[in-house]
């Protein structure tokens, strides 16, 4: 009965292998690899008690129950353009949306811009997240080439037999999810380039920003565009952050931060949607990011770079000859490519009965299905124990 009455953009909706393979992680004996989780021992979680007990306390009780500006409040709104300033992004509140996590953001962006049958441009792989997002909106995707000579044209006529128009770029700039590549300066200058030709929007999704740890920090997208061009409400970068990967992802916090008509917009998606993000979970972010926020991102830094720095070592002690990875500078995660006659989600099988190894097959982080020989790795939860003994035995496994 339900089939004949669902809308058809539910055909495009499939559940997260992400979120399936977490529930691996009330089996004790697994050792996961899958996740892009935050090591909850490392969550400030006194810090996040003293700001939700001031928050409930007689001053602030009050405001903190109560409905709220569906923008977000605005203390955190000035705190957090205060840190995009830092970033070479002036802007001021009135450039930002808090979101109920980035995740909201790109759901709203995929809502605002694409009709069914346009196409959005994404990296070949991207974030799953993303497509999931973007897919409730039944676009087409085509590949998104930033150091090729492919023209824009190409794109404009691809989209046009496609039965539609592009509508924007999206793009993991920093230490991406899946691949923990970085887009170097001269691609998101080329990025620009190829928004202004086609007229599109660009998004850029910044959620993991804050995790660099070695190498020299490149620009934001939207700050080099407003080297060019001035001013954040002449720009067609969107950006989109999140406090998920470095205060709490729990709680359900990012932030979109754009030109004011984008932004205008967007308030009238929050509205028809949940009127705003908790009130409560705004304030408490707002207190423990103004009180630790640089103190505690350099902790993590410092934690997730040596984890980061024993995977790349197992890998190089445990991986046989035809597997590669990648080395991120900073982020979450680390990409195997396999062999080309090893399928990833076929390898998963093998892995959790025979190795109870769990990571992400490849696949789902292509648009067109492809990538069926490539995996995902997580090291920012893992231990350095836990990290040397999980690749030894999906070393043995592949070998």
């Amino acid at each position: 009965m339900w089939d004949q009455i669902f809308a058809t953009r539910m055909a495009r909706m499939t559940a997260s292998e992400i979120r399936e393979l977490l529930k691996l992680l009330d089996q004790p004996d697994i050792i996961s690899f899958a996740g892009g989780i935050p090591d909850p021992k490392l969550f400030p979680a006194k810090a996040f008690q003293d700001a939700f007990a001031a928050a409930l306390g007689p001053v602030m009780q009050a405001e903190s129950l109560q409905y709220s500006a569906s923008e977000g409040y605005p203390p955190l709104r000035d705190w957090i353009a205060g840190q995009m300033q830092e970033l070479g992004v002036p802007c001021t509140r009135d450039n930002i949306l808090i979101t109920s996590g980035s995740q909201q953001g790109l759901d709203y962006l995929g809502k605002l811009f694409l009709s069914p049958g346009d196409t959005a441009l994404v990296s070949w792989p991207t974030y799953l997240g993303a497509l999931g997002a973007f897919n409730a909106y039944e676009p087409n995707y085509d590949r998104l080439c930033l150091h090729t000579n492919r023209p824009p044209a190409d794109y404009a006529q691809r989209a046009t037999a496609a039965g539609g128009q592009v509508k924007f770029a999206y793009a993991s700039v920093d230490f991406a999810n899946p691949t923990g590549e970085t887009i170097d300066r001269a691609g998101r200058e080329a990025l620009l380039d190829l928004g202004d030709d086609l007229n599109i929007a660009l998004i850029e999704d910044a959620a993991y920003q804050s995790l660099r740890y070695d190498g020299e920090p490149v620009p934001p997208v939207l700050a080099l565009e407003i080297a060019r061009k001035g001013d954040i409400d002449a720009c067609r970068t969107i950006y989109c952050g999140s406090f998920s990967k470095t205060l709490a992802p729990g709680l359900r916090v990012g932030w979109v931060c754009a030109a004011q008509p984008v932004i205008s917009r967007l308030v009238l998606m929050k509205q028809a949607s949940d009127l705003h993000s908790a009130t409560i979970n705004q304030i408490a972010i707002n207190t423990v990011a103004r009180s630790i926020f640089a103190d505690h991102v350099a902790n993590l830094r410092s934690t997730y770079k040596y984890r980061r720095d024993c995977m790349l070592n197992a890998l190089s002690q445990n991986m046989p000859a035809g597997v590669e990875w990648t080395r991120p500078e900073g982020g979450m995660f680390i990409w195997l490519t396999l062999p080309d006659h090893i399928d990833g989600a076929t390898l998963l099988a093998k892995s959790l009965e025979r190795q109870r190894v769990a990571f992400v097959p490849g696949r789902a982080f292509h648009a067109d299905g492809s990538g069926g020989n490539t995996i995902r790795l997580n090291f920012s939860l893992p231990d350095e124990t836990t990290i040397n003994e999980g690749i030894k035995r999906l070393g043995a496994l592949l070998r």
